[in-house]
């Protein structure tokens, strides 16, 4: 599949000039940093809450590397975190930096770092928050190096949608091969990449989505596109083996009566699932897994066109938290990125 249009990203060689400038600086060197920019929950609510604050530069420790944010996409996890849905799962020491997922510029590695080094692309899914300011330390095994003829923009949209996508499709705990298979929410970041692994596993691929959203998730591959907007999805996808659920609420509900009888549904939004499953049936409520291997391994198919990463929007730092909140009421298909250059 082709890899997504230009017309999205910012040029390169400007992401580029200024990763090698930081590093003129004398960025790597032990030199105290400025301060940097960081977008802080001070209280649980609306966008209101969210405020750029003004920190210290942290220091990496053991096993650490600190790494200077270039970009960072944002997640639906992002207004749930700050609206205090999930206040229970996070407990955080408000104020607290949002943002799970970036890429970067290695600045300093703590003691006994040995697989990355100052002046290292890097991208990563950071396992928990902190991605939206200028400066994170994260433990250097959670790091992967960026391909080279990937953009920070493009870099930062992978890990999690990917990774997500990857551990949905392998819960299933049967070959998809000429299996039908049901993915609600498909032309979000997670969804676009479902489609496209379980369309590698030669599944049939049913696929909800918005109207103006239909061509884009036809594009990366779906059998049968649903307008969820217009049309039943209970009225045309029957027999599914295995039902992928990106969206939660009512959907789960509904999905039941077009699973078969030995059939499989496996959430990431519905956290309930397991008191929503019908007795005899087979529901699987499934969270994130750090894999650096595997991530690599997308991130250079990404590189060379073999999967597509779709960008709905690119943004400047100042404007981070009006994004959060588009994500909770809809943009267009793909991932947000903020890029921190601007």
């Amino acid at each position: 599949m082709a890899r997504i249009s230009n017309a999205y990203l910012l040029p390169r060689r400007r992401t580029y000039m200024i990763q090698s400038a930081d590093l003129k600086r004398g960025a790597s060197t032990s030199e105290p940093l400025a301060p940097g920019r960081a977008l802080r929950l001070q209280a649980y609510g609306g966008p209101e809450s969210l405020t750029v604050d003004s920190v210290s530069a942290p220091e990496p420790g053991p096993g650490e590397v600190l790494v200077s944010v270039k970009t960072a996409a944002v997640n639906g996890i992002d207004w749930k975190i700050r609206e205090g849905y999930l206040r229970e799962r996070f407990k955080l020491t408000l104020p607290a930096t949002l943002g799970i997922e970036m890429a970067g510029v290695v600045l300093r590695t703590g003691p006994g770092v040995t697989g990355v080094k100052p002046g290292d692309r890097v991208m990563a899914a950071i396992g928990g928050v902190g991605a939206y300011a200028d400066h994170l330390v994260i433990n250097a095994e959670k790091l992967v190096l960026t391909p080279a003829s990937l953009s920070d923009v493009e870099a930062a949209a992978i890990p999690v949608a990917a990774m997500t996508a990857w551990h949905v499709i392998q819960a299933a705990d049967f070959d998809l091969s000429g299996r039908r298979v049901l993915i609600h929410g498909a032309a979000g970041g997670v969804g676009g990449f479902a489609v496209q692994f379980a369309k590698a596993a030669r599944a049939t691929v049913f696929a909800t989505a918005s109207t103006n959203s239909l061509p884009h998730v036809r594009a990366l591959g779906a059998d049968e596109v649903i307008d969820y907007r217009q049309q039943n999805f209970e009225l045309l996808a029957r027999d599914i083996d295995f039902v992928v659920d990106l969206v939660g609420g009512e959907v789960v509900n509904r999905s039941w009566a077009v699973l078969s009888p030995d059939g499989l549904l496996v959430s990431i939004a519905a956290t309930d699932l397991a008191s929503r499953t019908p007795p005899g049936r087979r529901g699987v409520f499934l969270s994130n897994k750090p894999d650096t291997a595997r991530l690599t391994a997308i991130a250079q198919q990404v590189a060379v066109g073999a999967l597509r990463s779709t960008i709905a929007d690119v943004v400047g730092f100042d404007d981070l938290a009006s994004a959060i909140e588009r994500n909770r009421t809809g943009h267009a298909p793909g991932k947000i990125v903020a890029d921190f250059t601007r």
